[in-house]
This record gives structure tokens, C-alpha cells and sequence, in this order.
């Protein structure tokens, strides 16, 4: 069989356990096939990823942060799975030689929100980035009835309409909310809202290996406001523990991070690419394998 080259796309992703994930998903199928990283720190160099891709020199792509927008846009086609969040984290190429844009952040979003919340009414996002819209689809999908939406550029100062992607937001049905951090009405309209919240999600990089270390972040949450049911959820999955986990952890509430998502989109991704469905228990031990070696590191 030919050996097949799938990429992750991103800037940036030396800190990716996604060739682990993938590597772990085709030796349990048998197959042959590579999965590389490519750090694309601009456009241009996204482009020149999506051009090998149409000539055939990689058979796929998944794309993570800050290209899930852009990769949408540039694709030949987009399935309605990614219309509908306006971002794709995955990149099939068609036997034309097209490039169709996915999301499967969605779906393995929504498994993880059902798995871990009893009932999921209020959602309370933090973040704009690529993969903020991806949460409140699958928020809505997973029964959410309010999805409020806050992010560091949301300035009361301003009009809301001018918030970065704020008519993308409300496309979807997030409301959106001053930056807590802004002023102290700001903080006050943030801590009522999360004094009704049944889920928390983290999506910025914040406490992300090789970025801020997220204690800023996490020194704005009221944890004291939160109901004893409420889930703090982190997309970030390496390091494993974040301020933002550690901080829900301290007011006895529930805290996950992004490891269970992650797995579950590049499942879905293999599938999309290959038309097979990967066992999961192998790429889940080979992520967390993984991730306890960069630990020890």
C-alpha cells in the first residue's frame, strides 16, 4: 500500500501530540502513512501548504490555531458542517485534486459537553479565536439555551457591533459581553453571568506551552461565583494543568482539559480522510503517553 503524508497545519505546533494521535490511529489500522507538522507563521506559507495538497503531495490536512478561519476561505469547497461555524480544522482533498474544507471540532465537542455536563442551559465562552465558533455550535447542538460570548478586544468603550467577529457571534446565537478585565461594571456583568453558568470554556491560548501562562486569565474568574456544578473546560491540552483548571479545581468544581476533544476530532479527521473509523482506546493512550513525556521533559 502507498504511504500517505497528512499534515498539521498551525503557528504555533512544535507543541502538537497530533503525530502521536495519528501515528497511534494508523498502526492500529494497519496502514503506513505519516503525519507531519508544518508551522506556517503566515499566510503565505498556509498557502503554499493547501497548493502541495492540490498537487497531491499530501493527501490531507488538519489546521489549528490561527488558520481555521483562513483555511475555509481557501479552500475549493466547503462541507456545511463548516459553513455553519465558518472555520475548518480539516482539509480533504477531493479525487479532483479540490480542496474541501471540514470541522470536526463540532462533533467532538458536543461529545465531550455531553459526556462531562449533566445539562448544558447556560455556556459562557471566552475567547474569538478560530475555535470559539466551533464551541458555541456545538454548544447549541449539545442543548445549550444561552451562549454568552467575551473576549480580551471586547471593549465597553466600544460599540459591541465593533468587536472582532461579533456579527459572526451573533450569527450563530451567542450573545457577547464585555471583557471582564476592562472596568469593574465589566467584571460585575461577567460575574453574574457566571453565577448561572453550567459550562465554562477556556479558548484562548492562555496557560498554552509557549504562550502567556494563563494566570492573568485565571485571576479574572470569580470562582467563588460559579455553581458547585458548573464545568470549567480548557481547550488547551498541553500542559496538561492550566492556571484556569488549577483555579476551578481550588473551588471544588468539575475541570477538564482539551486532550478528550483533541482525540475525538482527529478520529473524526481519519475517517474523513481514509473512510475508516480508528479504534479510540489507542489514540487516547498515545496522546496521554505523550503528553506525560513532554511533561517529564
Amino acid at each position: 500500500m502507498k504511504q500517505k503524508r497528512f499534515v498539521l497545519i498551525g503557528h504555533p505546533v512544535a507543541h502538537s501530540l497530533s503525530p502521536a494521535i495519528h501515528h497511534a490511529a494508523y498502526g492500529a489500522l494497519g496502514l503506513p502513512h505519516r503525519y507531519e507538522l508544518v508551522d506556517c507563521p503566515d499566510l503565505a506559507h498556509v498557502e503554499r501548504a493547501l497548493e502541495a495538497i492540490r498537487r497531491g503531495e499530501i493527501e490531507g490536512a488538519n489546521v489549528t490555531v490561527p488558520w481555521k478561519r483562513e483555511a475555509l476561505k481557501l479552500a475549493d469547497r466547503v462541507a456545511p458542517g463548516a459553513q455553519r461555524v465558518g472555520a475548518a480544522n480539516v482539509l480533504v482533498r477531493g479525487a479532483d485534486g479540490a480542496l474541501v474544507a471540514h470541522n470536526t471540532d463540532v462533533l467532538a465537542l458536543v461529545e465531550e459537553f455531553q459526556r462531562l455536563v449533566t445539562t448544558v442551559r447556560r455556556v459562557v465562552v471566552i475567547g474569538n479565536g478560530g475555535a470559539a465558533p466551533a464551541v458555541v455550535v456545538a454548544a447549541r447542538e449539545a442543548g445549550a439555551e444561552v451562549v454568552t460570548v467575551t473576549a480580551r478586544k471586547f471593549l465597553p468603550s466600544e460599540p459591541a457591533e465593533s468587536w472582532p467577529h461579533a456579527a459572526e457571534f451573533s450569527a450563530r446565537g451567542a450573545a457577547l459581553a464585555a471583557w471582564p478585565g476592562a472596568d469593574a461594571d465589566a467584571q460585575r456583568r461577567f460575574n453574574l453571568l457566571l453565577s448561572r453558568v453550567d459550562l465554562l470554556v477556556q479558548c484562548t491560548s492562555a496557560g498554552m506551552h509557549g504562550a502567556d501562562d494563563g494566570q492573568a486569565l485565571a485571576n479574572l474568574i470569580p470562582w467563588e461565583h460559579l455553581p458547585q456544578c458548573a464545568l470549567a473546560y480548557d481547550l488547551i491540552y498541553n500542559p496538561a494543568n492550566t492556571p484556569f483548571l488549577e483555579g476551578a479545581r481550588a473551588a471544588g468544581l468539575g475541570a477538564e482539559n482539551g486532550l478528550g476533544m483533541l482525540v475525538a476530532q482527529a478520529a473524526k479527521a481519519i475517517e474523513l480522510w481514509l473512510s475508516v473509523v480508528p479504534p479510540r482506546a489507542p489514540l487516547e493512550s498515545a496522546a496521554r503517553e505523550a503528553l506525560a513525556a513532554r511533561s517529564r521533559a
